[in-house]
């Protein structure tokens, strides 16, 4: 590791606790502040693991990119109010851009924001395609995945192999109803049918039993369980207990490698679920595993929505120094227009491109949860059951009603 590298490295243990009108005074040095869930529902797939990704992406771009870049960090509590709050405080206090914000309705707040006050938005941790979509932004990126990805990923196909009839488990705020919407539109597009749902408090809820009896005496052949974190991993747990898995197929529709792991093959196996990450599927994958699992929490291997923080940085960096510091500091709409004029590449997705409305497009893959029979040792979860190629993995474009959006789709 190159002195420069080490610099950047030490200097990041501190900057949480340091002013954002204090680190603004120091010059021509680039901000970003990860907001994201640090004790919630999400903090496995999200909190410090998108924190670390994001330090391994300034660590891997910004000295040889000729940038000075500071990293600050956030917890938004699941909270619109208590994400708005530091969004806009940050912002006005010289942050230049915002990665991560898990919970889709403190996302598209932060979106909001982001294009009121001109500045960078780059998310990865919520899932809603409205944020490439009715609620586009000229000022926000949405990298990794979003609910149309999962539910085309995920619905279609579990549909198409005998999974034809359907209960939801749902949570009930912008991102669970949503990705229940999507899932539904290709499970009917299959032939399928939803038989019933039911749509639980966020983030109140830990006793899934009522919900689950529900589900049982439907009839439905599987279970979808439009949530995430610890919340999907309670109502498997629970299921299991009840003995709905016996009965039905139980499908995470967003479900992550920290999951899977807390969980353990025993109680994951055979499920089903998409993701666009993964860290064993190739060479380069590997290689961005083994540069952050030492930093990351009880080192785990980095999932897709910590990918995504490390990915949209790379890049938000390379635009930033095409354009130069001091207008990627005045100008987030610049940054965001020269960020789709560029080709993306790096360890975590590989190629690919920012679309027009935001959308970042890469493969998307169907995983099946390995028995333990089948795992050769700890984070080996996964194998691939399909790929859905980075142009057909997302909404098009010329559907989803950005505003942005003028012509047909590329």
């Amino acid at each position: 590791m190159s002195p420069p590298r080490r610099h950047l490295l030490a200097a990041f243990g501190g900057l949480a606790a340091m002013p954002a009108a204090r680190l603004r005074a120091q010059g021509s040095t680039l901000r970003i502040g990860v907001l994201t869930d640090m004790s919630g529902p999400y903090r496995d797939p999200t909190g410090m693991g998108s924190v670390v990704c994001t330090q391994q992406a300034v660590a891997d771009f910004a000295g040889p990119l000729g940038l000075s870049v500071e990293v600050i960090q956030a917890d938004h509590q699941n909270r619109p109010d208590t994400g708005s709050s530091i969004a806009r405080q940050w912002y006005d206090q010289g942050v230049d851009a915002i990665v991560d914000v898990p919970t889709t309705s403190v996302a598209l707040a932060v979106s909001g924001i982001a294009r009121q006050k001109n500045k960078v938005f780059l998310n990865s941790g919520a899932a809603s395609a409205e944020l490439t979509g009715a609620a586009c932004s000229p000022n926000t990126a949405h990298w990794a995945y979003d609910t149309y990805m999962l539910a085309k990923g995920t619905g279609a196909a579990v549909t198409r192999t005998g999974g034809e009839s359907w209960f939801f488990v749902t949570a009930d705020y912008a991102f669970g109803t949503v990705l229940q919407r999507d899932v539904t539109s290709f499970i009917e597009a299959e032939g399928g049918a939803v038989l019933g749902s039911v749509r639980y408090p966020f983030p109140a809820t830990t006793d899934f039993s009522s919900f689950l009896l529900q589900a049982q005496a439907s009839r439905a052949m599987v279970l979808g369980l439009a949530n995430a974190g610890t919340d999907t991993a309670n109502c498997i747990i629970q299921a299991r207990e009840f003995g709905l898995a016996r009965s039905m197929r139980l499908v995470g529709l967003l479900m992550s490698l920290s999951e899977v792991h807390a969980l353990g093959l025993r109680a994951a196996q055979e499920l089903l679920l998409t993701e666009s990450f993964y860290w064993d599927l190739n060479d380069r994958t590997r290689a961005f595993a083994a540069r952050v699992q030492p930093r990351m929490p009880n080192r785990a291997m980095p999932g897709a929505v910590h990918a995504g923080c490390y990915s949209a940085v790379a890049h938000y960096l390379k635009a930033a120094a095409a354009l130069g510091p001091s207008v990627a500091e005045l100008d987030g709409a610049a940054v965001l227009a020269r960020m789709k004029a560029m080709p993306t590449d790096d360890d975590a997705f590989g190629p690919g491109r920012l679309r027009e409305d935001g959308r970042k497009l890469h493969p998307a893959h169907l995983f099946q949860v390995k028995t333990p029979e089948e795992s050769r040792g700890p984070w080996d979860y996964y194998k691939t059951i399909a790929t859905t190629a980075a142009e057909d993995a997302f909404r098009p474009m010329q559907e989803g009603g950005c505003p942005l959006v003028r012509g047909p789709a590329l």
